[in-house]
């Protein structure tokens, strides 16, 4: 079986590219071409039927992730289920399964059957919670038990898999000689991952046997995510020397991937200051040959714990502008507790309205929709308004819930509203869309 990236290779318009080309309004020879180069990724496991397309890329609307998983504390297969029917229904367009407690498989597999979205996974939590388990020693992980767990897992439906292949000994000195940091190290898969070379005194078997990792999810046309494991966990070390070494080989891998037919994207960092957003995209992109970049929130500061969504919006905004192709949504949990499914959808969609934000920017000429949403409310169209925005349930229950006195005003201003007056005015004036001043 050829893969998205073979097929297009050779001219092939497959139905995936050609549903991207129809969701997205681009021409399918574009989506076609991207594909080939490696610059646009479609998860889609053909084992696993009726999920939905994802076009994940350059020239695509910016996608949100939804990570929803179970923990040692709190395992609730149910509870996770209804997490992922929340993300899906609040417009999240791909969903990680991150469970690291309880029948880890189970678990998978009820989500997978429950949702139409792309799952993916990290394949390092049930690889080192097993080997817990089963010698209450996590350094005594088989690299051949994790390949065959990484194809167990994908033979169930998984459409993309985080795994960490960036981390090899190079970096682990870099870490080493930079002295540790403020942040600590922030990722379980890649921490652990740093354990159990530095126990084994081994270098890491995803580095070591990366074709193998490939030729794995050639096999079922999964989206290798090269995962982030040595990610700055605080500001302060955003962009230091280990995290840079990381970046640079899985940009690397990320070609020598695509190169072998494998669909790769480049995992990015999570806590990052405003000011370096743009940069650390730019370096991404530059040195990826324009691989898809997913990028984990991030979040520009450290002290919004509680509000971290709104933190993590920030930096998902600003991202997305300036070239980032997937967002992790962050929940106002982050750094706190588990999250609920009232978390999750809180989640999805501040980071729905963060990308949207940001691809104004991206994409000047696709912001019809907003000029739709002003003409409404300056013409006090509220149902049309509703239509129009993100969230039109939300708007519509605070609306209802303070119902005004006029009909066509509402509560915020009553009798002293500047649009009625206003369209009073220059009524006269209209002309098309807009008012001639």
């Amino acid at each position: 079986m050829k893969t998205q990236i073979e097929l297009a290779r050779g001219g092939i318009i497959t139905e995936q590219m050609q549903t991207v080309a129809i969701d997205e309004k681009i021409d399918a020879t574009i989506i076609r071409d991207r594909v080939a180069k490696g610059q646009i990724v479609i998860p889609n496991n053909p084992f696993r039927k009726g999920q939905q397309v994802v076009g994940i890329g350059r020239g695509l609307r910016t996608k949100v992730n939804a990570s929803i998983g179970t923990s040692s504390d709190i395992c609730d297969i149910d509870l996770e289920v209804r997490k992922a029917l929340a993300a899906e229904q609040e417009g999240a367009d791909t969903l990680m399964e991150l469970s690291a407690g309880g029948d880890l498989d189970a678990v998978r597999r009820a989500v997978l059957a429950a949702t139409s979205r792309p799952v993916g996974n990290v394949p390092l939590y049930q690889a080192f919670k097993e080997t817990t388990r089963k010698y209450h020693n996590p350094a005594r992980l088989d690299p051949e038990c994790l390949f065959d767990l990484i194809e167990q897992q994908l033979a169930d439906g998984l459409s993309f898999m985080a795994i960490h292949c960036g981390i090899n000994q190079y970096t682990i000195r870099r870490l080493r000689k930079q002295g540790f940091r403020y942040g600590g190290l922030a990722s379980k898969g890649g921490t652990f991952m740093v354990a159990w070379m530095d126990m084994n005194k081994k270098e890491n078997p995803l580095y070591e046997q990366f074709d193998r990792v490939c030729n794995l999810m050639k096999k079922y046309d999964a989206v290798l995510s090269l995962g982030n494991g040595i990610r700055a966990g605080a500001i302060h070390d955003s962009h230091d020397r280990a995290q840079m070494a990381e970046m640079i080989i899985n940009c690397e891998l990320a070609e020598i991937g695509r190169e072998m037919g494998c669909q790769t994207m480049v995992e990015g960092p999570g806590h990052v200051p405003m000011d370096e957003i743009a940069g650390n995209i730019m370096l991404e992109k530059r040195m990826s040959g324009n691989a898809p970049y997913y990028v984990l929130g991030p979040i520009p500061s450290d002290v919004g714990a509680g509000y971290d969504h709104v933190t993590a919006a920030i930096g998902a905004a600003t991202s997305a502008r300036y070239g980032a192709d997937l967002i992790c949504y962050i929940t106002p949990a982050e750094h706190l507790a588990l999250p609920t499914e009232a978390d999750v959808r809180e989640g999805v969609r501040v980071t729905r309205l963060a990308v949207h934000i940001g691809d104004l920017s991206k994409y000047p000429e696709r912001r019809d929709r907003d000029k739709q949403a002003a003409m409404a409310r300056r013409d006090m169209r509220w149902e049309d308004l509703q239509e129009l925005l993100l969230f039109p349930t939300v708007a519509r229950s605070i609306r209802d819930s303070r119902r005004p006195e006029q009909s066509e005003t509402c509560t915020m201003c009553g009798d002293f509203c500047a649009m009625k007056k206003g369209m009073e005015v220059f009524s006269q004036d209209i002309g098309g869309d807009k008012i001639a001043l």
